[in-house]
């Protein structure tokens, strides 16, 4: 597996994960129940495009970590589609930042794959 390309890897938040939004992350691949991930690390990441000229598309990726960072970049919990501009994607990661103080991520991530 390629590793994540920690050079255009921006840390937006790491913010406790509430209960229901726990309960949620219970039932995915992304839970691990030998680890003690409590936060949500949100990210922006740069996606080099296969192209002579480097170019970047972004995407927003969602890990469940430690209180102190540590994360599996294997096992994402939600990773948006790939956005043309960074802008983009701070707005949408700034989204999942408000709603994941909310104790709504679960929701907001299901709502962002549908539409």
């Amino acid at each position: 597996m390629k590793t994540p390309n920690y050079h255009d890897f921006y840390e937006k938040a790491l913010i406790p994960i509430g209960f229901n939004d726990l309960q949620s992350l219970k039932s995915t691949e992304a839970y691990c129940p030998d680890q003690p991930f409590t936060h949500w690390l949100i990210a922006v990441e740069g996606v080099q495009l296969p192209q002579p000229k480097i170019y970047y598309h972004w995407k927003v990726s969602i890990y469940p970590a430690t209180d102190e960072g540590d994360f599996n970049w294997k096992a994402p919990y939600y990773c948006s589609p790939q956005l043309e501009l960074i802008d983009y994607a701070n707005t949408l990661a700034s989204s999942f930042v408000q709603s994941s103080k909310k104790d709504e991520l679960s929701s907001a991530t299901l709502l962002e794959k549908i539409s």
